[in-house]
């Protein structure tokens, strides 16, 4: 019997294993241990709930600052859908822009961008006329962004890694992509970030516009700890989001205008490595996902002026194992909590709030990439507090660079192994 029990497991692992195409069934079992959990649970325990899905022990013994900020209740999607492989070719993917037929624009942390056909996975040869990227460790061709009035202007905006005299530093571009898609036109760059470090860590990078038409920039602290208390100091704009025009300048509106002793295009400060920036499609509000050292990646809801803490406090030790801070502290007066932290880590980059129909149990739910983590984080969010987590596409082994939501409604992600997965309703 127990021979016969494995022979069918193992026949039906081989048969997952063919195609590129996954069929997904999360129709939820009679066993109460398989009970998905409904988008509006609160954070209190009870029986109808899914453990948490992270069971591996924390890195340290510290506690949250309030009930539900981190290892909530597990929630399962009960939609059947499926995960389709559209291409294999990309290389080193790290950003997405959605065009208005459909289309995906995908920046290569090389130094290239690409559009890839949804249908087919068809890619177009690689878009010239892109500003030289200094591509070593974490930096490269980050996030992309389309402006709102592309369909006019055809003006694409894009974060990346600039080497200077110096070292080197988070810059912003613009350019017009061609009539014919081949190249860019009238490229220049309108903001660097300050200072120049010679670094190859934490550079941030996501870029998106909000409803007045200026752009939001997340900015990494480049990681070392001579530099990365900076993320304190208004006068420079590393472990910041700053808030700009599309010609570089600070947005009028910003906290900070007027003040002689900080960098009038911060919007908030005090962050780590932000590679994750989207807003809420019912709300309007801007989030973040933000690296943490070892444990202590932090979901933050942004609100202008507001210091985030790092690297005073954190859910997270260094790499080798000390403690960070002194004192070593989780919350203090004046810095922001998380909404949400894991620990271990996630590993958050790329993440979009999904808006579409086609699985409408997840409206309004973030799906975040994780790297280290290896697969797509689904949060319930509900009152600005996260209620409920699932993982996605773990069974891919991969890291994932980038999660956005197509013109069809349906997910699109893409991770450093050069892949594009479409996710959506079977």
């Amino acid at each position: 019997m127990k021979n016969s029990l494995l022979t069918i497991l193992f026949t039906l692992a081989l048969l997952a294993c063919n195609g590129v195409e996954t069929s997904v069934n999360n129709t939820p079992s009679n066993n109460a241990a398989n009970k998905p959990v409904a988008a509006d649970t609160t954070t209190e325990a009870d029986d109808d709930k899914l453990p948490p899905v992270e069971t591996r022990p924390a890195n340290t013994d510290y506690k949250p600052a309030f009930q539900g900020q981190t290892r909530i209740a597990a929630v399962k999607t009960a939609t059947d859908y499926t995960v389709q492989l559209l291409t294999e070719d990309l290389n080193s993917p790290w950003g997405i822009a959605v065009l208005p037929d459909g289309r995906l624009l995908i920046t290569e942390k090389v130094g290239t961008m690409r559009i890839v056909n949804t249908s087919n996975g068809q890619l177009s040869e690689a878009i010239t006329g892109i500003p030289e990227v200094d591509a070593r460790g974490q930096g490269g061709l980050l996030g992309v962004t389309l402006d709102p009035d592309f369909l006019t202007n055809r003006m694409i905006y894009w974060a990346f890694a600039e080497r200077k005299k110096g070292g080197n530093h988070t810059a912003v571009a613009k350019g017009r992509l061609s009539d014919d898609e081949t190249r860019f036109e009238n490229t220049q760059v309108i903001y660097r970030a300050t200072p120049t470090y010679d670094g190859k860590l934490h550079y941030g990078g996501r870029v998106v516009f909000d409803q007045q038409g200026n752009l939001f920039v997340s900015i990494g602290e480049r990681s070392d700890k001579n530099i990365r208390v900076k993320a304190q100091d208004l006068q420079s704009s590393i472990g910041s989001i700053i808030h700009i025009t599309t010609d570089g300048e600070p947005v009028a509106d910003n906290p900070f205008i007027g003040q002689a002793d900080a960098l009038p295009e911060i919007y908030s400060y005090g962050h780590r490595n932000p590679q994750g920036l989207a807003f809420h499609p019912q709300t309007g509000e801007l989030w973040s996902g933000e690296f943490g050292p070892r444990g202590g990646d932090e979901l933050n809801l942004i609100k202008p002026g507001n210091n985030y803490g790092w690297p005073v406090i954190t859910y997270g030790i260094e790499y080798r194992g000390d403690a960070i801070g002194d004192p070593v502290i989780q919350q203090k007066e004046g810095m922001e909590q998380p909404v949400y932290y894991w620990d271990p880590v996630l590993s958050p980059s790329g993440m979009t709030f999904y808006s579409g129909t086609n699985i409408p149990e997840w409206e309004n739910n973030l799906f975040i990439g994780g790297l280290n983590s290896a697969h797509i984080a689904r949060l319930v969010i509900k009152d600005n507090k996260v209620v409920g987590e699932e993982r996605l596409l773990a069974d891919k082994g991969e890291r994932f660079r980038d999660t956005q939501q197509g013109k069809d409604g349906a997910l699109y992600t893409v991770t450093d192994a050069g892949n594009l997965y479409k996710i959506d309703k079977k």
